[in-house]
């Protein structure tokens, strides 16, 4: 499969994009689709759960297309119902038949062969269920995907009795030969590479046998945040998650309880938009922002404040003003990693420099986003250079000239959010952000426009 048939929703990946330029400040108030992360996580667990359950205002996208076409082949029905989501239908999800007990053939889930396109939360994700499935489950991806990280996802899975043909890969492509159950039991994983690997294990393990004992050895754990959300979406389920330490969780053999849930909007995906306001001295509005949220996106209202923006919340609302320049911080952003595109879009045009370190594993990501950043802003005449756990920006004068998004949704919003400000800035495949946006294009039009919608 070519770059260009990638995307299941677009089609394309409309190559050439001229990224459009700000006529002076911008003034919009807009609204963002729902949470990837959230999505794929609400998505698993009602495959799994006791019953039925409504998913309201989740994200459509290539990421979750993926998931729902992973669960589908794996006998789960999903139903698109109507919904007040002005971004699409809600997702009625009805597990198989057979769901409502813990154990042996209790799963309902069947083989099937699963394309996991780019996303990592499929990969992880449906490899942690594959084992309940009564028959070989084949996991694959997108040419673009298959370096990335999965080998301590299949340790952990042998671990807990699934048996993995990976064929000494330790990647994408393999084959679970599922039993219709997983033992469970304990199990010590590095996730030092993506969080995502002890989130797989902590959405499957309330279908384990015996349930999960999971402790993390590696040196660090990248985005705990993410984990935070994944405990809260169990939690919410009937599920309680024990931590007897800081990397260590125990999760009891109890089938998630079938719930209707409201999806939060994607607060990442909201950063290149509440960027866009600091770099042409503007205001931007992003209603539906959550009181609470264990999204790493959450953290952008204290980054950017810290980076020279004015930052106000008010009526379940986010506005980000600027005009007062940016500042250069010293950041680091372990805890929300996914940020880290935007940022570098603000430090390059910061009055002193940028570094950002902890995030040494998005080296692992869609693209070697550490690499991209910076050969980026250098094609485009920026100053910049990689350290082991991270990037440092030396701000300096930009030209027009093209960016590569290399198949990376956050890479090409970035080249968007440069493009405001510099002339001749062409994002070679805007195409991409359909990954987890595919309205991005529009949305970032109509914010120029200055009525985006709400």
């Amino acid at each position: 499969m070519s770059g260009d048939e990638y995307s299941p929703r677009t089609g394309s990946a409309q190559p050439g994009w001229p990224a459009p330029r700000a006529e002076g400040g911008l003034a919009a108030r807009l609204a963002v689709p729902g949470s990837k992360s959230l999505t794929n996580r609400e998505l698993i667990l009602a495959a799994i759960a006791d019953g039925p359950s409504t998913i309201h205002a989740p994200l459509h996208s290539d990421d979750s297309v993926r998931m729902v076409a992973a669960l589908t082949g794996l006998g789960v029905q999903i139903e698109s119902v109507d919904g007040d989501s002005l971004f699409g239908p809600d997702l009625l999800v009805t597990p198989p038949s057979g769901s409502g007990s813990v154990g042996a053939a209790s799963s309902g889930l069947r083989g099937a062969t699963i394309d996991c396109g780019q996303a990592g939360t499929v990969m992880r994700f449906i490899a942690g269920i594959a084992g309940l499935a009564d028959g070989d489950v084949t996991l694959t991806a997108h040419e673009s995907a298959l370096h990335r990280p999965m080998g301590a996802m299949i340790t952990a899975l042998r671990d807990v009795g699934v048996d993995v043909d990976d064929e000494g890969r330790w990647a994408l492509p393999f084959l679970v030969r599922g039993r219709g159950h997983i033992r469970g039991g304990e199990v010590v994983i590095d996730a030092s590479a993506s969080s995502q690997f002890v989130s797989g294990m902590l959405l499957a393990a309330p279908r384990f046998d015996t349930g999960l004992h999971l402790i993390h050895s590696g040196s660090r754990l990248p985005s705990l945040p993410h984990i935070d959300m994944t405990i809260e979406c169990l939690a919410h389920r009937g599920v309680h998650v024990e931590r007897p330490s800081p990397r260590e969780w125990i999760v009891p053999p109890h089938p998630p309880r079938a719930k209707n849930v409201t999806i939060e909007p994607d607060l990442s995906n909201a950063a290149p938009f509440l960027a866009a306001a600091m770099v042409t001295g503007g205001t931007v509005t992003v209603t539906g922002w959550p009181a609470h949220s264990t999204q790493p996106g959450a953290m952008l209202a204290t980054i950017l404040h810290e980076m020279g923006a004015r930052v106000a919340r008010r009526g379940g609302a986010l506005t980000v003003s600027g005009g007062r320049g940016i500042r250069g911080i010293d950041i680091d952003l372990s805890a929300a990693s996914e940020l880290t595109p935007t940022i570098v879009g603000l430090a390059a045009f910061a009055s002193d420099p940028t570094t950002i370190t902890g995030v040494g594993h998005i080296r692992g990501h869609e693209t070697d986003r550490i690499a991209a950043l910076v050969g980026n802003l250098r094609a485009l005449g920026g100053a910049a250079e990689e350290l082991e756990d991270g990037l440092r920006v030396l701000p300096q004068p930009l030209h027009g000239g093209v960016w590569r998004a290399f198949h990376d949704h956050r890479i090409a919003t970035t080249g968007a959010l440069i493009g405001l400000v510099v002339d001749g800035v062409v994002v070679d495949d805007i195409g991409t952000t359909a990954k987890t946006m595919p309205q991005f294009p529009e949305l970032w039009h109509t914010m120029l426009e200055g009525n985006a919608a709400e």
